[in-house]
């Protein structure tokens, strides 16, 4: 198993539970944007989806280029890739519990018999 540090992990699943959050990570996917870009979308101050942005920034989510008054947010994407790893461990547990499922299921029905 891969092994990814505490820290890390902790930084990118607080910085993933926030809606706000999620949504400049979507947003980032798909090209690089303004901050100002961004404030336009939220319901929000520019300051508060600047702290945002901060946060994901500290995660490693999200890199922040100023280029005088503008700051360009771009997302990192290999940073994801440390959760991926993490959430990845977990995989063949719930396989063998939906094979587990799969098969009490199919013997239920042989049971029941023909419907």
């Amino acid at each position: 198993m891969v092994q990814v540090s505490d820290t890390t992990l902790d930084a990118l699943f607080h910085a993933l539970a926030d809606p706000t959050r999620r949504a400049i990570v979507r947003m980032l996917a798909e090209r690089p944007h303004g901050l100002g870009e961004l404030a336009l979308v939220f319901p929000m101050s520019s300051v508060a989806v600047s702290k945002h942005v901060r946060t994901l920034e500290t995660a490693g989510l999200v890199t922040r280029q100023v280029r005088g008054r503008s700051h360009l947010c771009s997302l990192e994407p290999m940073a994801l890739l440390a959760a991926h790893r993490w959430l990845q461990a977990y995989e063949i547990f719930w396989i063998e519990r939906l094979d587990a499922l799969e098969g009490l299921l199919a013997e239920m029905k042989r049971e029941a018999g023909p419907s």
